[in-house]
């Protein structure tokens, strides 16, 4: 069950609660800062059930992270219950061959408050701060430039990158439940042809930029810089972690 204060207090966000643009900005930003993007579950042989509560009590009580069907799934029970009208949408990952991948390989939300909402705080290395679903509107963030471009009922997220639109994927606005994200949540556990069995990571942005833990490999962005250092081994990396994440990796079972 979800205790609001609780969740509040585990992003670091102590503001205004009334359902605003203004509120869902600032509580999305809190909860990137926050909790991490990772797959330590996976790598540790723990099962992730696709499961409102399960989802809560990792990223609140556990104080962890996890990826998309997780932090989306659990940002979306704390948002409706400050008041917002949320909607749980399936997203299709852009390929670098210029296809998308299956139905529910990402898991993004609507908000709907004065007009819809793009949210997403489980995509990694992307927008801050809500997007207005309004097509082909430019929205700069973070020196970048983002939109939702529209064709027939498909609509696509995209960014500007040297000098052309990217897309990163592509969604429609028909209404999903979270159970029908079980499946491709099994597979992107048990799959080796998921990127996520494939390699360790931890990620989340700061102020500056953003940190990332990829396998042994610590990787700092500040102010556009980026320095990579490997880790010495397990202990250094457990210890990272703990200090730049405030992840404790579960022990062995």
């Amino acid at each position: 069950m979800l205790n609001m204060s609780v969740y509040l207090r585990r992003i670091n966000y102590a503001g205004p609660t009334v359902p605003t643009p203004e509120t869902l900005r600032e509580v999305h930003r809190a909860h990137l800062f926050a909790v991490p993007f990772e797959n330590l579950d996976i790598h540790l042989g723990r099962k992730i059930v696709c499961d409102e509560g399960s989802f809560l009590h990792k990223i609140v009580n556990e104080r962890r992270g996890g990826f998309c069907y997780e932090l989306n799934g659990a940002f979306a029970a704390l948002l409706r219950a400050l008041g917002f009208q949320v909607t749980l949408l399936s997203a299709r990952v852009a390929r670098p061959d210029g296809g998308d991948s299956p139905e529910f390989d990402h898991l993004t939300l609507r908000v709907d408050i004065d007009e819809p909402w793009l949210v997403d705080v489980g995509f990694g290395d992307s927008f801050l701060e809500p997007l207005r679903l309004k097509s082909t509107l430019e929205q700069p963030q973070i020196g970048r430039i983002y939109r939702v471009h529209k064709a027939k009922d498909v609509f696509g997220l995209e960014v500007m990158a040297n000098d052309r639109w990217k897309r990163e994927y592509s969604f429609t606005l028909q209404p999903r439940q979270l159970s029908e994200f079980a499946d491709m949540c099994h597979y992107h556990q048990t799959s080796p042809l998921s990127h996520f069995t494939r390699k360790l990571i931890c990620s989340r942005p700061t102020p500056e930029g953003r940190i990332t833990l990829s396998d042994r490999t610590l990787i700092e962005t500040r102010n556009g810089v980026r320095q990579e250092r490997i880790l010495s081994g397990e202990d250094e990396l457990r210890a990272k972690l703990h200090e730049l994440f405030g992840v404790k990796v579960p022990p062995d079972e």
